[in-house]
């Protein structure tokens, strides 16, 4: 009875959508790379990245919005570093993006430090707040759930809608899909697979360092190691689980954040007493890798996922 209390629950619902947002933004980034055929490992320290840029901006004086931005560009930027060496260069997808990860997550602990450096503990900002869509929001069970969240949160969900369009509806999304299915085909074209892969990372780690700036600008009010704490990792899989879809991978994330929503409501219940803790918290990890199993199966990869390309080479 107590797991239909919490199921049932308008507040287990509104968690489940505040604990998606960045996954949503970041798993869309990671989506649009890998479907121009660039494997971005880079993810986690690209979100550590915008976490902290989106804070910081905001911090030394800069609007919510343009703390967004500072963290879109910071992500830009890094996408940019991924996306000369591994598709002009031809370096290891993997080697690239676990470096950068490193790289990113190490520039920013050092950034921390030099800015704020006799700071205990990292100092607070005015975060985003919710926003209640009138009408909307009186809805039972998904009025509370879905419109009373904060303005990134809707920016998440109409930015599912966008990518999907614009993959699925303009030239630009067919290129950037071409990229990755048939990058030959592209070349005969007369377009620049290069240009069109090095494109579709650099908007895609911008989206993902837009996930990492969720957490410092509306989940919580100020940044601190480790916050990212693996999700770009999960959302890696959320791809796969989307079959490198938008919509399927926004269902994805909120799959996976209502296991972590009701792993946490879970240990407040009389089950909570009996079992350790240690199993809650890998609880959402292991449904989700036996979701992400039995998706994975049916899910077609791009052809040329992680296949370098040199223009005249068969």
């Amino acid at each position: 009875m107590e797991f239909l209390d919490i199921l049932l629950s308008a507040s287990f619902w509104a968690a489940a959508i505040r604990i998606a947002s960045p996954l949503i933004f970041a798993t869309l980034g990671e989506l649009i790379c890998e479907r121009a055929g660039v494997l971005n490992l880079g993810i986690e320290g690209i979100m550590v990245a915008g976490a902290f840029a989106g804070w910081i901006a905001v911090w030394a004086g800069l609007p919510l919005w343009g703390g967004v931005a500072v963290a879109f560009a910071t992500g830009m930027a890094l996408g940019c570093v991924h996306s000369i060496l591994s598709v002009p260069f031809g370096l290891s997808q993997h080697v690239v993006g676990v470096g950068l990860t490193l790289l990113a997550t190490a520039l920013t602990f050092y950034t921390y430090r030099v800015v704020l450096p006799e700071v205990s503990s990292p100092p607070k900002i005015q975060a985003f707040t919710p926003v209640e869509i009138p009408l909307l929001s009186k809805i039972p069970l998904i009025g509370p759930a879905l419109f009373n969240q904060t303005p990134l949160t809707y920016a998440a969900f109409v930015m599912v809608a966008v990518v999907a369009v614009v993959l699925y509806r303009t030239p630009v999304g067919l290129a950037v899909r071409a990229a990755g299915e048939n990058p030959s085909a592209v070349a005969a074209q007369g377009l620049s697979v290069t240009g069109i892969r090095m494109g579709a990372v650099i908007v895609g780690s911008g989206l993902m360092a837009v996930g990492g700036s969720f957490l410092t600008l509306s989940a919580f009010d100020s940044f601190f190691f480790d916050m990212v704490n693996g999700r770009g990792w999960i959302c890696i899989a959320l791809v796969v689980f989307g079959a490198w879809r938008p919509g399927k991978a926004l269902l994805g994330a909120i799959l996976f954040a209502a296991f972590d929503a009701f792993q946490i409501r879970l240990q407040q219940t009389s089950v909570g007493g009996v079992l350790p803790y240690q199993v809650f918290l890998m609880m959402p990890y292991i449904l989700s890798i036996l979701a992400l199993v039995i998706m994975s199966r049916r899910a077609e990869v791009p052809a040329a996922l992680m296949v370098p390309f040199n223009k005249g080479e068969r």
